[in-house]
């Protein structure tokens, strides 16, 4: 898996990166077939914002969250983005479930 974290009018800290990656862990374990991860953290004026990529086979996922706070943002933004691949994942698996039932039926 490729990760790359990056900056935009904010540097990258190894605190920051450290807490990026423990965030992004648990929600990797939930879909092996994650082949790169894109993270954006930023400063808009008053706002803290993050933002990720996971590249899936098949679909890109996109989640962005601002904050007053980029701890908060990032902890929301890793909140939405566990949800999405999890929904994802189910899809994937009720898809192919579904091929199997009406290879099934036409036998």
């Amino acid at each position: 898996m490729n990760l790359q974290i990056s900056g935009h009018h904010i540097e990258v800290t190894p605190a920051l990166r450290e807490y990026v990656e423990s965030k992004l862990e648990p929600v990797i374990s939930h879909f092996d077939r994650v082949t790169g991860v894109n993270v954006i953290l930023s400063v808009e004026k008053l706002k803290q914002k993050a933002e990720v990529t996971v590249h899936v086979p098949g679909k890109d996922i996109f989640v962005e969250s601002a904050e007053d706070d980029l701890y908060a943002a990032i902890d929301v933004l890793f909140d939405k983005l566990d949800r999405q691949v999890q929904k994802f994942k189910q899809k994937v698996q009720d898809h192919h479930r579904g091929d199997k039932v009406a290879n099934h039926l036409a036998d």
